[in-house]
């Protein structure tokens, strides 16, 4: 586990609340996808377990050190005071929610005495992936939780759990990191990642890492190049468009596919927040359009090519919209 990057006012107040005596049994985490909410549920976990535990890890952050014992048996899986809950994998197919027998299967947690210290934490990544029994299930346990048990849930929109959750927890919101620590945690992927791919990459994370690094060694500086060249001149006589379509047709290019389905909608996005009046009118138009066609191509099994250059008309229409 590497040092966490941002959320530092996130940690210290939970490290403060902990340290009083005070710490509130439920926490929610939220915030947009991708901005780091479960690493720092991970990382407060192990801190959290560390210092109940002992030797206290010495710091306001969350690291601790490979030393300790804490963390060897974390990462090992192999600690009896911590539970992660996350949708299972089978066959390299992620289910779609967790189940409530993933919830249920908790109380051997619940019900017995803490281990190791006077410390047991939950993590669940994501709440919103709760099943509705499974929600239920939780609600229990929240209703009457076990003295120095701490649930920490991470939510990427948190107006979708029940309320009754919501009303037993306490929400703590992070917001999107700043690019210069989005860039650190993009260069701990690749150290010799710079200059226009990091910038693109950065455009497309919009302040969460997690977002970014899907992106990555997707060439993502070319694609944002050719749709910069289609968006200034309107690509008279379709060349650009022609070329694009024809280099992310192949079952090769499925993944930079991919991502261009996704980055020309935003592409359209990000141009019309600069605009204004009639101008403003047609991005918009344009970006839901390209939205729409963009969010049902792979579902629908549509033709890679002649999305790529419907797609790209899209964004051929800015540069007639400013004129």
């Amino acid at each position: 586990m590497t040092s966490l990057v941002g959320h530092e006012v996130q940690a210290q107040t939970l490290l403060v609340a902990a340290s009083s005596g005070r710490m509130h049994h439920g926490w929610i985490l939220s915030g947009p996808r991708g901005i780091g909410k479960a690493s720092f549920a991970r990382a407060m976990a192990m801190r959290l377990l560390a210092d109940a535990a002992g030797p206290k890890i010495a710091g306001e952050g969350l690291d601790v050190p490979e030393s300790h014992p804490i963390r060897r048996l974390i990462e090992a899986s192999a600690h009896p005071d911590y539970a992660e809950l996350a949708p299972l994998e089978k066959d390299g197919v992620t289910a779609r929610n967790i189940s409530v027998d993933q919830v249920r299967g908790l109380q051997r947690l619940i019900q017995s005495a803490p281990s190791l210290s006077s410390r047991r934490i939950v993590v669940i990544d994501s709440a919103d992936d709760l099943e509705r029994g499974a929600a239920n299930a939780l609600l229990k346990t929240l209703e009457e939780p076990p003295a120095d048990m701490i649930f920490l849930l991470v939510s990427h929109a948190p107006g979708r759990l029940l309320p009754t959750i919501r009303s037993r927890c306490r929400t703590m919101r992070f917001d999107p990191l700043s690019d210069g620590a989005v860039a650190t945690v993009l260069r701990r992927q690749d150290e010799s990642l710079s200059g226009p791919e990091l910038d693109a990459l950065l455009r497309a994370g919009e302040g969460a890492p997690g977002r970014a690094l899907r992106y990555a060694g997707l060439d993502l500086a070319g694609l944002e190049t050719s749709l910069q060249a289609i968006a200034a001149n309107g690509d008279p006589g379709n060349r650009e468009r022609l070329r694009l379509a024809k280099a992310l047709s192949g079952k090769a290019a499925k993944p930079r596919y991919e991502a261009f389905l996704e980055r020309a909608p935003a592409f359209i996005a990000q141009a019309a927040r600069t605009r204004y009046g009639p101008t403003l009118g047609s991005a918009l138009d344009h970006w839901e359009a390209a939205r729409h066609l963009a969010g049902g191509a792979v579902i629908l099994s549509l033709d890679p090519a002649s999305v790529v250059f419907e797609l790209g008309g899209h964004v051929a229409a800015l540069a007639e919209a400013a004129t």
